[in-house]
């Protein structure tokens, strides 16, 4: 019988099932649970499963950086206003208003790695889809999409995502296409997804993304409408850390 029972839940799909059934069905003996109790412990652990391979999938899709989490970050380094809009945003709430987060500050201030964190928090807490791209490679795709007559077809895929995070901006200097698939993406997701950023330019050098001032100020208007502005305005994490280095290695 146990036989036909494993072949029966491999062809439902219910590993956990598969695995768990006999020693849940000892247990169940031994602690004198009900046939219905005996089911949710089973049922149970099929959902976390399921659950636990829908992360690991998501998390693969993402390319977020895996080792830029929020445990491995210095909050204590934040500014007491962005500890707070950090504590809210891991509610998650934000993607379902479809707001933008947008996080400037001076290179190596970690604004790359809060973000990154975040993404993976809406993943593991929230199962919501986040897709992670440095600006200058998200551009090439795009462009090439838009070189292969497949555009659309890049930003349908794109839609997939609850949150796209655009990482470093500030460093693209765009060519006229680069600025229009580019502008095209963040028009298409106004108001139908939420856009991560990080940059080390202020809105008012936005130009030398952007080129012409029209276009950087409808899409300076699409970001702001509905956003959250983190200003990360810390000393370079990574200077502080060569510093520490090297006068570790001075004292020893």
């Amino acid at each position: 019988m146990n036989a036909t029972l494993q072949d029966r839940l491999k062809t439902l799909h219910l590993p956990a099932f598969r695995e768990g059934f006999e020693e849940t069905a000892r247990r169940a003996v031994q602690e004198t649970l009900s046939y219905e109790q005996y089911l949710l412990e089973l049922t149970n652990s099929e959902c976390d499963e399921r659950r636990t391979r829908r992360i690991e999938r998501m998390l693969r899709e993402s390319h977020l950086p895996l080792e830029k989490t929020l445990s491995s970050y210095d909050l204590k380094r934040l500014p007491t206003k962005v500890s707070r809009q950090i504590r809210t945003l891991l509610e998650g709430g934000f993607v379902d208003r479809r707001e933008n987060i947008l996080a400037f500050g001076n290179s190596g201030s970690g604004k790359t790695h809060l973000l990154c964190a975040l993404g993976q928090e809406l993943i593991r807490q929230h199962e919501r889809p986040v897709y992670f791209s440095p600006c200058s490679l998200l551009v090439q795709e795009l462009l090439a999409g838009k070189r292969d007559l497949k555009l659309s077809r890049v930003l349908k895929r794109l839609s997939k995502f609850d949150v796209v995070i655009i990482d470093d901006i500030g460093y693209v200097q765009q060519s006229r296409d680069e600025m229009e698939v580019l502008f095209t993406l963040l028009a298409e997701r106004y108001e139908r997804g939420s856009v991560m950023l990080t940059s080390n330019l202020p809105f008012s050098k936005w130009d030398s993304i952007f080129k012409d001032p029209l276009t950087t100020a409808a899409a300076i208007d699409r970001l702001v409408h509905h956003s959250v502005i983190l200003e990360v305005n810390l000393p370079s994490y990574r200077l502080e850390s060569a510093k520490k280095s090297k006068a570790a290695v001075l004292e020893s």
